[in-house]
């Protein structure tokens, strides 16, 4: 696998998040910019409210890893057209985000927003709370910390999308 791919997919994950924020756009909006063919405003639009745990409360499941899932569902699951599934496309979705979730549990160490930030920053944050987004803010939250788990879920997702790809050769 080209690991050129992998460090420019890390690296938009981490700018667009450390520029832009919003976790779960930034991530989707990398992998875009990796696979342009992909491009749907329509998904990009439904993960805003995802960012920082589910609308800045750190208490839902990271943002970044719910926009790494979105990118696989988009692909992989089922349509509502064909909501019966009788080819069972929704059990490769089940799959590889279970796939998504070891890799980036390993690397993170939780699924969860406010775990994650604990483990970074020694605490979590509510974000919509003033008080707290400005200590979220002094300790490099939107510097180092979140942009490094979007990037790492923009490799993540990444490399699997590649693996897929090169599976179907």
């Amino acid at each position: 696998m080209d690991e050129s791919i992998l460090k420019k997919a890390y690296d938009l994950g981490y700018e667009f998040e450390r520029t832009y924020h919003g976790c779960a756009q930034c991530v989707i909006g990398a992998v875009y910019q990796i696979f342009p063919q992909m491009l749907s405003e329509d998904i990009f639009r439904a993960a805003n409210a995802q960012g920082g745990g589910m609308g800045l409360t750190s208490i839902g499941q990271c943002g970044a890893a719910v926009g790494a899932g979105m990118i696989i569902s988009q692909l992989y699951g089922r349509s509502l057209g064909d909501i019966a599934d009788p080819e069972k496309k929704r059990f490769l979705a089940y799959r590889l985000g279970q796939e998504f979730a070891s890799r980036f549990i390993e690397q993170t160490g939780s699924l969860i927003c406010g775990d994650i930030q604990k483990k970074k920053m020694g605490r979590s944050f509510n974000l919509l709370n003033q008080n707290d987004w400005d200590t979220f803010e002094d300790a490099g939250g939107h510097d180092t910390h979140c942009p490094d788990v979007v990037g790492t879920a923009t490799r993540i997702v990444v490399q699997m999308l590649l693996e897929q790809m090169e599976a179907k050769s």
